[in-house]
Order: structure tokens, then C-alpha cells, then sequence
């Protein structure tokens, strides 16, 4: 009997629904940390030891950047990297910012009851010690690690954290005798002054400074406790020390976190997602730098200060905080597009990718990365959903110019040239890029929008449409391909294998191939234990591709399998070995916990399970994205479109309701699930 050959189109469907039905199996997570009553996160010291890890804390004028241990007897090992931002350095680089690293060793000694206290390497060979052991540590905005102090119920809470406003951190230590004796405790007196030479430093002199507050010998009765602090801070040329009064400092940096997680409250009936948009709220607001620039939100790490980029704070934190309502990231959200609006001019060459040293500087080492597609777009949505007439009309121009010149880079293909991306030559991106002529289709949609509101001429507007629609053709048409068996988007021309940011489509609302997509995104091939892998069968993992991934999954009506992974990707990064924050990448700077990537995880919640999308400065298209196993949900005390609301979102047999609450007024809506509803203020 002749066999007939099998076609090569039938080969391909049969290919790419074997794809289709690859599952990726989860990793089974053990939780370190547990959520506790008052929102915190605590680790209880079991018997998984030893166990290392840091994070950063931050404050307009410093980040405290903490790595701590706990070896196998329960001892822990403290590290204290301190950032000054606005103390600048030189030769002028995004890295010039005047930092310090304090290890236990640098530390005034602490006796009990004339008995060295043993924490850290401190002193190892003395034996006549007293040793320390950890019981827990907890995190919320500020850092605490709670020991037992030798054997006769002395306590020791250890209490780290950033001044809110001041060039200053502080390690509070306070000790609790829960004993039946007195305890004597006796803190040595330390003052350390360092300064860099006049030659590397700009408006100097600067000084870093070390000194102990509360020192001495204090006899603690039972019942009792006694505080001891040291703080690191840093002054400038005649400057006098700062006079830091410990208890003020805590209580201020305690209110300010509230004020970070008060607003913009996410409620669902997942405790974990709950917690972790709270944290993102802490981390992606806090790093916001006081300069003489003005205020500038900063990625962190070490190394990325008193700068902005057109990805991390343009696209990806500032229309955020559109939604935020926090005083400060407005500032920061507005000062950043007036940065970058001083580099517009009439040759339409392009706009620096980061503007460094307080704005002082500039970094465009890596080309054109798209940035003005970054910039349009988040000025775009940033303008929309703040909802203040006045400053959508000082973004206009900017949007304007950006668009212009993203016009003027489009391909014979008509997408958009660019000889980079976001990731800077870390991968191939060819000379265009899926993600900027996305950036650019969504931020012409922006401005047809915005420009309506602000009395823009209609044609101009028109024209931004029509370009939009010729646009999303084009992108199908370039960039829509079938690769590894998904039919899903190549990255550039030339990419043949999948890459993490296939996604971007999705995020501005460009379903054509969102079955393919989704599918590639969770696949096996994309998926690893820490998120999307950047390109498929690479261990390098980018946090903001991922979180663009389930935002996006989201958006195409995909709840049921974008939660499975988001509750994933959730209880890893706040529950498990390396909290409570979103990060940057792996193997690159260890998973910094960069400040824009938590904003971007808020943005999974307010445009992808939410489905806000602004279309003008007081209203929205709304389309919820309502899980199964959910039967309501709430984001409450927004402030954006103008106004402070509360959104809630319940399932009545096979309808949504939409209610939002501003003020007095309460709107009702009912729509079939998927489907979406315009809501104006």
C-alpha cells in the first residue's frame, strides 16, 4: 500500500499543537517567611541553616543596602553598604555616588555584664564571650532581627533602617531583659570620620560619618530595656553632624511606609498577592531620590542613583504611580518627562537613554534603545490616568516630539529602526524590535486620546490614528511568525527562537496571536522556576519581562492561567529564599531588588486583572479579568483620573458588576465577563 507524504502545513499544525499542549510543571516551593497580622513578614529561625541574603531600603537622601546571615548555630553575620546619592563623585559616571561598607568589625564593642558580645566574626577568639542567637527577622519598610542574648533571658531586637529625609541610616539596638537579675550593658563610644580627597569629589568635601548615640554602660533591671543606636550619615563640606533623634527617625520612617501602602490597596481573596502589592507599593516608591535635579525615582542596586532611564522610570514605574497617589512619586513621575523634554531639538536627534549625576549628565552608551517609543508611552498613559489638565498639557510637547521621531525611524517595513533595546546588547534585537514598535503603537493611541482632551487639532489626531492602525498591520506582517511550534511573534527579523518580550503585544492590547503567545510565555520553553527565561533555553531571567508577561496574560483573557503563575512567581519572590521584592536578573547583579520592577508588578493588578486602560483624563475603559476561583475583588483609594475611588469587581451569575465608589457617589455597571465598560469620573 503507498504511503501518502503528510504536508508540510499539516506537519506544522500538528507541531504546534503538541506545543500547545506542553504544561509546565510548577516547582513545589517550601516558604521561609510567613505573613504576619500587621502586614510584616517574618522568618522564625528553624533548622534550614545556614542561610544568607540582603535587601535594600531606601530614603530621599540615602539606601541602606543590608546582607545578613544566620550560620548554623543561629549567629548572625551583619553587612551595611551605605549610598549617598546626592554626594557626588568623580569623573562623573551613573556609579559616582560616595558609598561605604560597614562589616561588624567596624563596630563599637558591645560588653554584658563584662562579656564581649559575640555577633558576626567579631572578636572570634575570645572565649569568654556571649554569644548571640538569632530567633527571627521580620521586614516591613524597616528591618528587625530579634535574638536571644546568652542564656538568662537577656533579648536583643536589632533595628535597621533608612532616615526619610536625611543623608543617614540607623542600627538601633535594643536590649530586653526578660531575666530575674540585672543586667549590666556597656556600648563603647565611636566616632569615625572618612572623607574621599578633594580631587574625586564634586561640591565637597564630603564626609562619611560613623558615631554611636546612647553609649556607655547602662544597668538594665528586670522588666527593663535600654536603646543604643549607631548612625551612618554623610554631610558636606562644614556641615555640623546630624543631631539624629533615634525614636523621631523610626516613627517617621514608620509613617512614611504607611503612607506608601495606604494608598492604592489591592484586595483579593489571596493573602500572599495582597502582601506583595503592598511591598511592590514600599519598593517602588521609596527609591525616590531628593537631588539637585529635583526628585528622581532610582532603579537601586548599587549602582543606579540620582539618574533616569526611559524604560525603568518612563515606561515602566511612572504611570504607576499615576495610580498611587503619593506626593512624591508625582514629583519624581513629572521631573523625570521635564528631563528628558530638555533634550528635545528640532534635528530630531535622539533623546539620552539616562540622565545621570542629578541631572547634571547624561549616558547614552548604548544607542537608540527605543527610548522615545519608552518615553511616549509612559508619558502618554502617565498624562491619562493622573488626570490634571495642567500637566498633560506640559507632557504634550514631549509626546509630540517623541512621536515625530519615531515616525521618521520607520523601516521600508513600516516599523520602528533601532539599533538596541532595553537590554542593551545583552541579546540580539536586530535594527527593529518587537517591544519599541509596540511602545510606539500604544503611545499613538495615548496621544489621540490625550490630544482630544487638550483641544489638539482633529487631523493631527486622525493622523496618529491612521498611523496606528498602519502600525499594528505592520507589526502582524513583520514581526508575526511561528517559532518553536508557537504562533506567537519573532523578535526581530532574523529571531528564530522565543524570546521572554513576545509579550509587549499583549500589553497594549494586541490579541492577534494572543493564544500562541500565551502558550509560548508558559510553556516549558519559556517558563523556568524563577519566571520567563529571557530567551528560551538561557538561565538568564529578567523580573520585568515576566511581570510583563502575566500583565499581559491577564489582559488577553487568560485569568485562570496567569494566576496559576502569578501565585507562583508571588509566594517565591515574597515567601521564599530571597525577599520580598521583585528583582532585576540573574546571573547579572545577583537579583538586585531594582525599585521600577516593582512597579511594574502593581501594573499586573491595575491594567491586567483590572483592565484599566486611560482614554482620557477623567475616564477609562475598564475590563476586568475576574478569576474562577475569585468571586469578588477590590483596588481601593485610587488616586487617578482626577479623583480618589474605589473600584470593586464581583461576579453575579455569569455577569460581572463593576461599582466605584468616589466620594458620595456610587456608580453601578453590569457587563457579560470579558467584555469591557468606559467609566468616567
Amino acid at each position: 500500500m503507498k504511503v501518502k507524504k503528510i504536508s508540510s502545513t499539516l506537519m506544522l499544525l500538528l507541531f504546534t499543537a503538541a506545543s500547545f499542549a506542553q504544561e509546565t510543571k510548577l516547582t513545589e516551593q517550601q516558604d521561609r517567611w510567613v505573613i504576619q497580622p500587621d502586614g510584616s513578614i517574618q522568618w522564625t529561625i528553624d533548622g534550614r541553616l545556614p542561610h544568607h541574603d540582603h535587601i535594600e531600603m531606601s530614603g530621599e537622601k540615602i539606601s541602606m543596602w543590608m546582607q545578613y546571615s544566620v550560620d548554623s548555630t543561629a549567629k548572625p553575620k551583619l553587612s551595611r553598604t551605605l549610598v549617598f546619592p546626592s554626594f557626588r563623585l568623580l569623573p562623573q559616571r551613573t556609579i559616582a555616588h560616595m558609598t561605604y561598607n560597614v562589616e561588624d568589625n567596624d563596630l563599637p564593642r558591645i560588653y554584658i555584664n563584662d562579656r564581649l558580645l559575640k555577633a558576626g566574626v567579631h572578636n572570634a577568639a575570645i572565649m569568654n564571650d556571649m554569644p548571640e542567637k538569632v530567633i527571627s527577622i521580620t521586614h516591613n519598610g524597616i528591618m528587625q532581627i530579634n535574638s536571644e542574648i546568652g542564656k538568662d533571658g537577656l533579648k536583643l531586637k536589632r533595628i535597621y533602617f533608612p532616615s526619610v529625609d536625611k543623608a543617614m541610616a540607623v542600627e538601633k539596638l535594643v536590649f530586653i531583659n526578660a531575666g530575674k537579675q540585672a543586667v549590666k550593658i556597656d556600648m563603647e563610644y565611636l566616632k569615625r570620620d572618612v572623607s574621599p580627597s578633594a580631587e574625586r569629589t564634586s561640591n565637597g568635601p564630603h564626609h562619611f560619618i560613623i558615631s554611636t548615640i546612647g553609649e556607655g554602660l547602662k544597668t538594665i533591671q528586670p522588666g527593663d530595656s535600654a536603646v543604643f543606636a549607631i548612625t551612618y550619615q554623610a554631610t558636606r563640606a562644614n556641615e555640623p553632624m546630624i543631631k539624629a533623634s533615634v525614636n523621631e527617625e523610626e516613627v517617621t520612617r514608620q509613617y512614611r511606609v504607611k503612607q506608601m501602602t495606604e494608598n492604592l490597596i489591592l484586595e483579593t481573596p489571596d493573602r500572599i498577592l495582597n502582601t506583595m502589592f503592598a511591598f511592590a507599593k514600599i519598593r517602588s516608591t521609596e527609591s525616590i531620590y531628593n537631588t539637585r535635579g529635583g526628585y528622581m525615582h532610582g532603579p537601586g542596586g548599587l549602582r543606579y542613583y540620582a539618574a533616569i532611564w526611559a524604560n525603568d522610570q518612563a515606561e515602566y514605574v511612572n504611570p504607576f504611580f499615576a495610580f498611587l497617589g503619593d506626593d512624591v512619586g508625582n514629583k519624581s513621575a513629572m521631573n523625570s518627562f521635564r528631563m528628558f523634554a530638555k533634550y528635545m531639538n528640532p534635528e530630531y536627534k535622539p533623546i539620552p537613554s539616562s540622565i545621570i549625576a542629578e541631572g547634571a549628565g547624561v549616558w547614552q552608551g548604548a544607542k537608540d534603545r527605543g527610548d522615545m517609543a519608552m518615553i511616549a508611552y509612559g508619558a502618554g498613559r502617565y498624562a491619562l490616568a493622573y488626570g490634571n489638565i495642567d500637566s498633560a498639557k506640559v507632557l504634550w510637547p514631549l509626546i509630540e516630539w517623541c512621536l515625530e521621531y519615531l515616525k521618521r525611524k520607520l523601516t521600508a517595513d513600516g516599523v520602528v529602526y533601532s539599533d538596541s533595546d532595553e537590554l542593551e546588547g545583552r541579546f540580539p534585537a536586530g535594527k527593529a524590535n518587537l517591544n519599541t514598535s509596540s511602545l510606539y503603537y500604544d503611545a499613538l493611541l495615548s496621544a489621540a486620546y490625550l490630544g482630544k482632551r487638550l483641544g489638539i487639532a482633529e487631523q493631527q489626531l486622525k493622523t496618529y490614528k491612521q498611523e496606528a492602525i498602519k502600525l499594528r498591520a505592520n507589526i502582524e506582517k513583520y514581526f508575526g511568525a511561528t517559532i518553536d511550534g508557537f504562533q506567537t511573534y519573532r523578535y526581530y527579523k532574523g529571531n528564530d527562537t522565543l524570546r521572554a518580550w513576545i509579550t509587549t503585544p499583549l500589553t497594549v492590547d494586541i490579541f492577534d496571536r494572543k493564544e500562541g503567545t500565551v502558550a509560548a510565555l508558559f510553556s516549558p520553553r519559556l517558563w523556568t522556576e524563577d519566571g520567563l527565561a529571557s530567551l528560551a533555553g538561557n538561565k538568564t531571567f529578567w523580573d520585568r519581562s515576566t511581570l510583563y508577561g502575566l500583565r499581559g496574560a491577564f489582559a488577553a483573557g487568560e485569568p485562570e492561567k496567569a494566576l496559576t503563575f502569578l501565585k507562583y512567581f508571588s509566594r517565591r519572590r515574597l515567601l521564599g529564599e530571597h525577599v520580598p521584592y521583585a528583582v532585576e536578573a540573574y546571573p547579572e547583579g545577583n537579583q538586585r531588588h531594582l525599585s521600577a520592577e516593582s512597579g511594574l508588578y502593581c501594573r499586573i493588578y491595575t491594567e491586567g486583572v483590572f483592565g484599566i486602560r486611560p482614554v482620557d483624563i477623567n475616564s477609562f475603559n475598564c475590563t476586568p479579568r475576574l478569576p474562577k476561583e475569585w468571586n469578588k475583588m477590590a483596588l481601593r483609594n485610587i488616586h487617578s483620573f482626577g479623583h480618589v475611588f474605589d473600584l470593586e469587581v464581583e461576579r453575579v451569575n455569569t455577569n460581572l458588576i463593576i461599582v466605584v465608589k468616589s466620594g458620595d457617589k456610587v456608580k453601578r455597571y453590569k457587563i457579560a465577563e470579558g467584555k469591557s465598560q468606559l467609566i468616567t469620573l
